[in-house]
């Protein structure tokens, strides 16, 4: 059984959301109330419906409590009304709520009324793209939850020709790489800490965040 979802908002952020969703597998149903946004979406997901999500009666016809996971992707042109839906969704039965926050204040006000997790892509595209181009070498950078960061990175200079063992990183620097990926594509989980790095691959490094800008300030 596939899983569902609920997007609510269809900006360019919850477009987007719920058109992977729906490529992922998962059963979306997009929310509305402007028709135009509905019908942009409507072929790309198993349903799209136009009606004002904070009008309780309506939302609840959405059926929240049987829906795996709900996100709230309303913009920052309404506030209140992410806020209301946020609340409504946690009253309605909502099991998992994501909620879209647009500064630090809309974040608390958003978990206190009931969102499970809080997100915030334009600050967080913002971060990630700053890292990107103040360091040449990474590639990516994908957050885990909220305390740790996934970064593709490629080995800097001084990393080359040396083991794992050798660079002892988690020691130094408090990082962790957890793969590779080699010049032809394959990835290696957890590889061998006695294998020389080459010039060519790429490193799949955890650590906090801001752990790989104090480890590329001191190795490059």
């Amino acid at each position: 059984m596939s899983r569902q979802a609920i997007v609510i908002g269809l900006g360019q952020y919850g477009l987007a959301l719920a058109s992977t969703l729906a490529q992922k597998g998962v059963e979306v149903l997009a929310v509305d109330r402007r028709e135009e946004k509905v019908r942009e979406v409507a072929p790309l997901v198993a349903e799209a419906l136009q009606l004002d999500a904070t009008d309780e009666a309506a939302l609840a016809r959405t059926s929240p409590k049987e829906r795996d996971l709900c996100v709230c992707a309303i913009g920052d042109d309404s506030r209140e009304a992410s806020i209301l839906v946020t609340a409504l969704l946690r009253q309605l039965g909502a099991t998992r709520v994501i909620s879209r926050a647009v500064d630090p204040l809309h974040e608390r006000i958003l978990r206190l009324v009931g969102a499970h997790s809080v997100v915030n892509p334009e600050r967080e595209f913002g971060e990630r793209y700053a890292t990107k181009i103040l360091y040449g070498s990474i590639v990516d950078e994908i957050a885990i939850g909220e305390d740790l960061v996934l970064t593709e990175l490629r080995p800097p200079k001084a990393f080359v020709g040396r083991t794992l063992a050798q660079l002892d990183l988690p020691r130094k620097y408090q990082v962790t790489v957890v793969g590779l990926r080699r010049e032809d594509g394959d990835v290696i989980a957890m590889p061998d800490p006695g294998q020389a790095l080459s010039a060519d691959d790429l490193l799949l490094v955890v650590a906090r965040p801001g752990g790989i800008d104090k480890l590329l300030e001191k190795v490059s």
